[in-house]
């Protein structure tokens, strides 16, 4: 038993693939403009090269080798850096089938999935699309991205089993399952178009006691005459017309009367639409599948250029992207953690000094005022003394 389970486990070790990874090779960000995009050599030709801002960009790259997800996870998994402190532009990455035409690789280009961070203002969001049946679907989940100036990491793990996993850093921020956090398929039930509710239906939990008669006093008026006003002694009928004392709050005023409230004898609660199974409804046990999987690219519109993309893989192997992240992006976090606390550091030390300097002046500026005016008071008493 113990040789079997051994066999099984190293079985599964060799059948995890990786169908495309790429760390380039220093810097990098995302390519020239969408229209000067050639696809020769895809993501692998991005280097550093002009940051244009208000521009779409495209970059995309074939894998080595077509592959179906049926029976297994895919794993979806890459850095992002906004270090140009982005307010607007996208940072997700779009995976294809792999007949897509990278040539011609654009935002109506169609794509198994769609990942990753978006921001545009308030709008600070992870996005999950996935299509199904020609249509993409969004998440009805809102996921919040990270917006600073660090290198993160995004991860998103479809299941064999309708679920789906997103991590930010290695840290598990949303799951579930397909089926109840996207609109792919009909409802389950749907509200049954042949119930209506009765006529007598009576929803009025309380209603007015006939019994309550408004009292013969009520009825006051809002506004009354200062009694206690006298006409100014300098008003004139002739000149300023006919004197009326000013109006002020009624004390005996009551308001608008309404009878007391009792409870209906009728009363049958709130009335609720009964549901029917809904018969276009038809489950689904494949809605993670696509039979095709053998590309991905960048297709983003950005209005603050710059962000930079990086160690980006692709496997049905949970393990191997973990392993991935503590190679290339473990390091690269403490090193950025440790760079953005100096300059933190030396950025406060720097503050610090010009306000110094700035109280220093001040008290020098009051200190040579004060002067001034010491010697300009002994100018002027020896001036008296004269």
């Amino acid at each position: 038993m113990k040789f079997a389970l051994v066999t099984l486990a190293l079985a599964a070790t060799v059948a995890a693939e990786v169908y495309f990874k790429e760390t380039f090779d220093g810097e990098c960000f995302l390519g020239e403009a969408m229209g000067a995009v050639q696809a020769q050599g895809g993501l692998r030709r991005v280097q550093a090269v002009r940051r244009q801002d208000a521009k779409f960009y495209s970059r995309a790259a074939k894998f080595d080798k077509d592959f179906s997800n049926a029976g297994k996870p895919v794993v979806v998994q890459y850095t992002v850096k906004h270090e140009q402190g982005i307010d607007c532009g996208g940072g997700y990455v779009k995976v294809m089938a792999a007949d897509a035409n990278l040539e011609d690789f654009h935002g109506e280009t169609p794509y198994n999935l769609m990942f990753g961070p978006d921001i545009c203002g308030p709008t600070k969001k992870v996005h999950v699309i996935f299509s199904y049946k020609g249509k993409n679907h969004l998440i009805k989940k809102d996921i919040r991205c990270k917006d600073d100036v660090l290198t993160h990491l995004y991860t998103l793990i479809l299941n064999p089993d309708n679920t789906y996993e997103v991590q930010i850093d290695g840290e598990k921020v949303e799951s579930g399952d397909l089926e109840s956090d996207w609109d792919m398929l009909p409802a389950k039930t749907i509200k049954d178009p042949d119930a209506k509710k009765p006529e007598d239906w009576d929803e009025r939990e309380y209603i007015d006691d006939e019994a309550d008669e408004k009292p013969a006093d009520w009825e006051q008026p809002e506004h009354i005459a200062d009694k206690d006003a006298k006409k100014p002694d300098d008003w004139d009928d002739e000149m300023d017309g006919e004197w009326e004392p000013p109006m002020i709050d009624n004390p005996e005023y009551k308001g608008e009367w309404k009878p007391k409230q009792i409870k209906n004898p009728a009363y049958k609660g709130k009335w609720i639409h009964p549901d029917i199974d809904n018969p276009e409804y038809t489950p689904d046990d494949k809605l993670y599948l696509y039979e095709s999987w053998g590309a991905i690219g960048f297709d983003l519109w950005q209005v603050k250029a710059g962000t930079i993309f990086s160690n980006v893989i692709v496997t049905d192997s949970i393990e191997e992207a973990k392993e991935h992240a503590a190679e290339r992006f473990e390091p690269l976090r403490e090193a950025e953690k440790e760079k953005k606390e100096a300059a933190d550091k030396e950025e406060a030390a720097k503050i610090e000094a010009e306000e110094k300097k700035r109280k220093e002046e001040e008290e020098k500026k009051k200190a040579e005022e004060k002067e001034d005016d010491d010697e300009e008071e002994e100018k002027k008493e020896d001036h008296d003394e004269l």
